[in-house]
């Protein structure tokens, strides 16, 4: 669902105020959060919206030359893409000016971008698999170019780290690279990947995910599964993703597909689960998989306009990437520069934002700007199109709308009168997205 609303704001004295349509409370301001995290099991952005990545893989560290295919994945309906990164032990090692040109791209592109650590993969069966702590040094060697990117940009520490087996040490070694990154100063929301090649075969990340979500400090780590042949079933595919959602703990499928060599999953429940849920999925891949996993690109030669059946099925299908995609609030709530003007009653209110969102409400701010002849009285109108409803009236430059519905898109914008009735431009607008009701 998605309702758009829009403030306007009044002089004191002016007769037309409106009466509340919800409820609204006036509160000091909090300290906001720097960008993407946690919170009561969800992935949520620094204003407390709720953030359900949807996107596919994209193989960067195979076709660096490939950045148009950025435009592609967003026009396909995306808010997200995950980039597989080289470093140097079984791929072509990333440079820091490369991983600095997809920090760029995601971000023209609109996009939240999970930065993934490929090597990593397979380790203790594959022989040139890199240890998660070599990772972590990699991640350490890009901080420079990572760092004031956290509203878009999140850290997989390392793909798929260990083969299949039950003894793995997966738990130690992954709360230490956490502690580790977030000792060194890393504020990004941190992911990691489950052992058994992604696919967590023996449940030694289902089992102790409360030990390693317990080792950030920050409290911002989420798990990512990679759903395969080992989750042939919808019943193995529920049971998996209710486990983490019932503990809540924030869980995202940051792969999967419609077919693959090694048994094919259940895609169908996987996105019918994950709709089900509000959780994120990332499709495999993109384009340029190798002549005997062509089945696993979603369009052909990295044609956008030439969708494989995988590629229909992921986008246009049902619960597929054009359902309820909502595109990220950090692309559409640009604080502007303060406008100064000669005619101060008119000119449209400033610094428009919102925070502290939740299932049921959002906080509103802008800048008080008293008229030459009184103070400032603010309403909140909804829009629809060209339709505007009032909502509600207030006298400060801070509101908290309630009564909200969860999962539900909220859009507003400022308008200014002065005491004799002149009003102002509209100011810009900002978003917001409350999470689903638990």
């Amino acid at each position: 669902m998605r309702l758009v609303l829009v403030v306007a704001c009044l002089s004191i004295g002016f007769s037309g105020l409106v009466a509340a349509r919800i409820p609204v409370e006036v509160r000091g301001q909090e300290t906001p959060r720097t960008g993407i995290h946690v919170r009561g099991g969800r992935l949520v952005e620094a204003n407390g919206s709720d953030l359900v990545l949807r996107g596919v893989n994209h193989d960067v560290m195979w076709y660096p030359d490939k950045h148009d295919a950025f435009a592609a994945i967003k026009a396909a309906g995306a808010n997200a893409v995950r980039v597989p990164l080289g470093f140097g032990h079984q791929f072509r090692e990333a440079t820091p000016d490369e991983v600095a040109d997809v920090v760029a791209v995601c971000r023209q592109n609109r996009l939240i971008c999970i930065l993934d650590a490929q090597d990593t993969a397979g380790f203790g069966e594959e022989k040139k698999a890199a240890t998660i702590d070599q990772a972590v040094q990699f991640w350490l060697g890009m901080r420079r170019v990572l760092e004031g990117h956290e509203d878009h940009i999140i850290i997989n520490i390392a793909a798929e780290p260990f083969g299949n087996g039950t003894t793995w040490p997966w738990v130690e070694q992954t709360s230490n690279a956490i502690r580790e990154l977030r000792a060194a100063g890393f504020r990004h929301a941190l992911m990691v990947d489950a052992p058994g090649w992604g696919q967590d075969e023996s449940f030694i990340m289902r089992d102790n995910a409360e030990k390693v979500a317990a080792a950030d400090p920050a409290g911002d780590t989420v798990f990512d599964i990679h759903m395969y042949g080992r989750f042939g079933t919808a019943a193995k595919v529920g049971s998996y993703l209710g486990s983490f959602v019932a503990r809540r703990l924030p869980i995202v499928i940051g792969e999967f597909a419609l077919e693959h060599e090694f048994g094919d999953p259940d895609a169908d429940a996987i996105m019918a689960d994950a709709q089900r849920y509000d959780l994120g999925y990332f499709g495999w891949s993109w384009s340029g998989n190798d002549s005997k996993n062509r089945n696993l690109d979603l369009v052909s030669n990295f044609d956008a306009n030439d969708r494989t059946a995988w590629g229909r099925r992921f986008i246009n299908g049902p619960n597929g990437l054009t359902t309820n995609t909502r595109e990220a609030t950090i692309f559409r709530n640009v604080m502007q520069p303060v406008s100064f003007t000669l005619d101060h009653k008119s000119r449209a209110p400033q610094q428009l934002s919102v925070t502290d969102v939740t299932s049921s409400s959002v906080r509103l701010t802008w800048q008080r700007r008293p008229g030459r002849f009184g103070g400032t009285a603010y309403q909140v109108v909804a829009v629809n199109g060209a339709t505007e409803t009032p909502v509600v009236s207030t006298y400060g430059p801070d509101v908290t709308l309630t009564g909200l519905d969860g999962s539900t898109e909220y859009t507003y914008a400022v308008y200014a009168r002065d005491l004799l009735g002149k009003r102002s431009p509209r100011s810009t607008s900002v978003a917001a997205i409350t999470p689903p009701a638990r």
